[in-house]
């Protein structure tokens, strides 16, 4: 399935005695998202049960590495639920490693097709990023990463994301850049790292290093971070929905002091059977 882009391998496992015990979903992950030797996909997604939610849902990049959120993944969790009727309504509870979020799906012609999810409260202080700068916040804050001076803003949207505002972000060397963001020593947990031009107070472009995953078509938290940081910069209004352009496609978020909404697309791909 993928969410604007952003695609991931679902397996259901919401009865554990149904089919061999996956014991290392790392190491599935990394067989199973190699687009050349494998289904291929940005990561894998289980679908387990839940003791507080509807159910949880434990997601793992393509490098092995678990992901504490992912927003497009979210999205494509719930719509897979509702369609194949383990949970047949249209608001549902979600259990992740960041907490558990609720999922609000939209229909056409009786599918799921897009879905909003509550994202929760973003993040600023820089130890519960993590970030080892000082202050109660990181707010356009100048630093020196991959050999030059960025200004970041840094939020945690269950996952940590530094955010670098702009211009011209398709002759960026992400490839190069990213890599070195990710892993730079400010960053004790490894970050996402976004490059955002602001078109207008409603309406930014941006590309995602994300980590453990590369350049991706599109990054959910990712979105809010960037909507969030661009609110924190005074570049978008808060509390108004803002478009956030990505090479996968659009998503919309609503970024307030207390929550954030993200909403967008949900869609199969294939389904299939491969053998381990």
């Amino acid at each position: 399935m993928h969410g604007c882009g952003n695609d991931y391998i679902f397996i259901v496992r919401l009865d554990p005695a149904a089919g061999p015990a996956i014991n290392d979903p790392g190491a599935l992950s990394v067989a199973l998202s190699d687009r050349h030797k494998g289904i291929g996909g940005d990561g894998i997604v289980l679908a387990l049960p839940s003791a507080a939610a509807d159910a949880r849902m434990r997601m793992f990049n393509s490098d092995g590495s678990e992901g504490g959120m992912c927003g497009n993944a979210i999205r494509c969790f719930a719509k897979l639920l509702y369609d194949k009727g383990f949970v047949k309504k249209d608001r549902m509870s979600v259990e992740t490693a960041s907490g558990i979020r609720e999922v609000k799906l939209h229909f056409k012609d009786g599918a799921a097709a897009s879905a909003t999810v509550n994202m929760g409260a973003v993040e600023l202080a820089p130890e519960k990023i993590p970030a080892l700068l000082p202050g109660n916040s990181v707010i356009n804050r100048p630093v020196t990463i991959a050999g030059g001076e960025y200004n970041i803003t840094c939020v945690s949207v269950g996952n940590p994301h530094a955010v670098v505002f702009t211009r011209n972000i398709g002759d960026i060397d992400l490839k190069t850049i990213g890599p070195l963001f990710e892993r730079d020593g400010l960053f004790p947990d490894r970050v996402n790292a976004e490059f955002a031009e602001v078109k207008s107070p409603g309406r930014v472009k941006a590309r995602v290093w994300e980590r453990g995953s590369g350049e991706t078509q599109a990054c959910g938290t990712g979105a809010v971070g960037v909507a969030a940081a661009a609110a924190l910069n005074g570049l978008c209004d808060i509390g108004t929905d803002v478009i956030v352009e990505l090479p996968g496609g659009e998503l919309t978020v609503k970024y307030t002091d207390e929550t954030s909404f993200l909403t967008g697309d949900c869609v199969v791909i294939f389904e299939g059977n491969i053998d381990i």
